[in-house]
């Protein structure tokens, strides 16, 4: 392996350990408060790990990665609005951020070594393993979607039991495209995720309970 293809993976590494790292303080914290819980540092850290697997993925030659960040990514942004943390940020980064994807496009499309089509003729997978790993990333992302209109509902940000069903359906399904592309970022960061959500899922199935005897 080339320090080229090192610094490529090490960068996915630590987007994927952001992700890890978010899910597992979440986690944590709702162990300790007995329910499910969105804190701040769940989507402040998922914002900078999608940015980081953006760009993992451009370099990837990889369009089920980059294709999952997408809309994620803004949802991440409206949480954090939900926090009253996004206008507390510097003007630089909330630009920056916003701007990013909308560059990171116009890269892709009429970039050369990177380009949309670049990517395609020369991804080491086939169509079908592409399909099923883009339809996994579709499910992993709708997650969010979910959880966005949960939260403009309540006006906050909020993880609904949904959320994590659809997390491991999603998951699942990205762990074996992982396998077969033979990508261990991709792999390490969904194993971990699988854990928490199955727990997590079981922490709000338990609240909803709790909720329903009183």
């Amino acid at each position: 392996m080339s320090r080229s293809e090192m610094g490529v993976y090490g960068l996915g590494l630590v987007a994927q350990g952001l992700f890890s790292a978010r899910i597992l303080v979440q986690w944590v914290k709702s162990e300790r408060a007995g329910q499910v819980l969105s804190p701040t540092s769940f989507w402040t850290f998922s914002l900078m790990a999608s940015f980081l697997l953006m760009v993992y993925g451009a370099l990837r030659n990889d369009l089920v990665i980059i294709g999952g960040q997408v809309i994620s990514y803004f949802i991440y942004m409206r949480n954090l609005q939900f926090k009253d943390v996004w206008v507390e940020l510097p003007g630089w980064v909330r630009w920056s951020s916003v701007l990013f994807p909308a560059m990171a496009v116009i890269w892709l499309i009429f970039g050369d070594e990177y380009s949309l089509g670049s990517i395609w003729e020369h991804s080491k997978a086939s169509g079908a393993l592409v399909a099923w790993g883009g339809a996994g990333q579709v499910i992993f992302t709708l997650r969010f979607v979910y959880q966005w209109y949960f939260s403009e509902l309540a006006q906050e940000s909020v993880l609904p039991n949904g959320f994590w069903v659809i997390s491991l359906i999603g998951s699942l399904m990205i762990v074996s495209y992982a396998v077969l592309r033979l990508d261990p970022v991709l792999f390490l960061g969904q194993v971990v995720g699988v854990v928490a959500y199955t727990r997590n899922l079981y922490l709000g199935l338990r609240q909803q309970a709790a909720g329903q005897r009183t």
